[in-house]
């Protein structure tokens, strides 16, 4: 197995991430491809370390696909980004159908500390969105609670010193002097430095190297949010995006940090009055003047830029009527939205709450046109998930690239996927100890009451310690990665 270096380019400690090849394909059986033939073994390929319990601050907190699918971002509650590159396919091996490796590691955000408010802002990555590939760099929006940064990702094949170089025409001495002056010349100038060494010394080399990729912070958007941002999404005209916390909604122009605009402002003017909050918000994928906004009262707004500066009043309202036979002590609570997406078409919106996933159509705002049940077994659970404060957590919901499959996480390290089709659901489970080579992932399920079978799991041995809260779907095939605590997984559709 590769050894990884136990620091990055920035100089900090690299997580222990795990990176598995898994496969995945609707109706068809889940088979673990990608081993790695080391000194004549097959082996899993497998980034991570072998430890009963995690350290905080490698938990993976966000995972995103680019645009193309080729380049998977994961961010971790220490700050860090880990960027994985698709490898070429290889005719040799094409059960490996081109393994994510890793490209790019740095550390985006520090512990800061808010001396005015004696508050302490934690260096977790709450999101991370990708821009468009314009060049050969990479653009990446990464967030924590407050400071929203622009990172551009580029390769370096030369290197002297401290100092990277693409390659350079020559180097040539201009002066026989007691100092010698060098001067290395790129195409068609001259670089704006010169070195100059004494006679003595030995004039630099220009050596070809590894690949090295040096992420750069190219905009810092600060002091702009008074709570904590949940959410940031970029507009579909590339020029704008917007960040969201509890009670606002920020419009930020990428050329500009120091100004952005207000668009959505909840905030009551007594602050004993307010009865919701901002839990998730998204532009449209194709109409940059519209975008839609979730609270924790599981209700859906729509928004157009277009009507006013200031969108206090939204375009459409989408709220399912409560049903009162299953009014509870924790309705209000498991009603709260975590997670809200726009599909690929723009016509659609998939909501995620704490038991189940819903589809409404933009056309139809009084309930939604699907509702699934993701752990409906849990609801008998619901005061002792309260205790724990599991009934808090925000999980995550994912449409596949042709918006016919729905993906989510739940309990004990299971995830969820959904057919819109065919109405068919299966239950899935990452975990270290079924990633054998070539070894078929079979369904779970769980046994909520009576005689359990063998294949079944009791729902009072399910690990609530062992969650899925972040999922990612490539924008084109059946690829998908899992973040499990401090794991991650990736699966794709079996190969023939």
């Amino acid at each position: 197995m590769t050894e990884l270096s136990k620091r990055n380019h920035c100089g900090a400690p690299r997580a222990p991430w795990c990176h598995c090849r898994w496969c995945w394909c609707p109706g068809k059986p889940i088979v673990l491809v990608g081993c790695r033939n080391e000194g004549g073994k097959e082996r899993e390929r497998c980034w991570g370390l072998r430890q009963e319990r995690a350290a905080v601050t490698d938990i993976i907190s966000t995972v995103e696909f680019n645009h193309t699918g080729e380049l998977l971002a994961t961010g971790d509650k220490g700050g860090r980004v880990v960027i994985f590159q698709r490898e070429q396919e290889s005719k040799n091996q094409p059960h490996r159908r081109g393994e994510y490796n890793v490209y790019s590691t740095f550390q985006s955000h520090e512990p800061e500390f808010d001396y005015l408010k004696s508050l302490e802002i934690e260096e977790k990555i709450n999101k991370i969105r990708w821009l468009p590939q314009q060049n050969a760099a990479y653009f990446l929006l990464s967030t924590n609670d407050k400071t929203v940064k622009l990172w551009k990702d580029e390769d370096g094949e030369w290197r002297m010193g401290s100092r990277c170089l693409r390659a350079p025409t020559m180097v040539e001495p201009v002066s026989p002097l007691c100092r010698v002056l060098v001067r290395v010349r790129w195409g068609s100038g001259t670089c704006p430095w010169v070195l100059t060494l004494c006679l003595s010394s030995q004039v630099p080399v220009l050596r070809p190297m590894d690949l090295m990729v040096e992420a750069t912070p190219r905009r810092v958007f600060a002091n702009a949010h008074t709570y904590h941002i949940n959410s940031i999404s970029v507009n579909s005209d590339y020029e704008t995006y917007m960040s969201a916390d509890d009670l606002r909604i920020n419009l930020w122009n990428f050329e500009i940090t120091n100004q952005s605009f207000n668009i959505v402002d909840i905030k009551p003017a007594n602050m004993e009055e307010l009865t919701e909050v901002i839990t998730a918000a998204e532009f449209h994928p194709h109409h940059c003047n519209t975008f839609v906004y979730s609270s924790s009262k599981g209700t859906i707004r729509l928004c157009d830029m277009r009507t006013s500066a200031l969108c206090d009043r939204h375009a459409k309202f989408f709220e399912e009527p409560e049903d009162p036979s299953n009014r509870s002590f924790f309705s209000e609570i498991i009603s709260s939205i975590s997670d809200v997406k726009f599909s690929h078409s723009g016509r659609y919106i998939m909501t995620r709450d704490y038991l189940t996933v819903k589809v409404w159509d933009l056309n139809m705002e009084n309930r939604p046109i699907e509702t699934y049940q993701v752990h409906d077994y849990l609801r008998s659970k619901l005061c002792s998930l309260y205790e724990n404060d599991c009934i808090f957590d925000k999980f995550e919901c994912v449409w596949n690239g042709s918006d016919s499959v729905i993906m989510t996480g739940s309990y004990n390290n299971f995830f969820r996927m959904f057919d819109r089709n065919t109405k068919r659901d299966v239950t899935l489970e990452a975990s270290r100890e079924n990633s054998k080579p070539r070894a078929i992932l079979k369904p779970r399920k769980v046994c909520v009451g009576g005689k359990r079978r063998k294949d079944e799991i009791s729902v009072d041995s399910l690990d609530f310690s062992k969650k899925i809260l972040h999922t990612a779907w490539h924008p084109a095939e059946n690829i998908i990665a899992v973040a499990a605590t401090n794991n991650l997984y990736i699966f794709q559709d079996k190969v023939n």
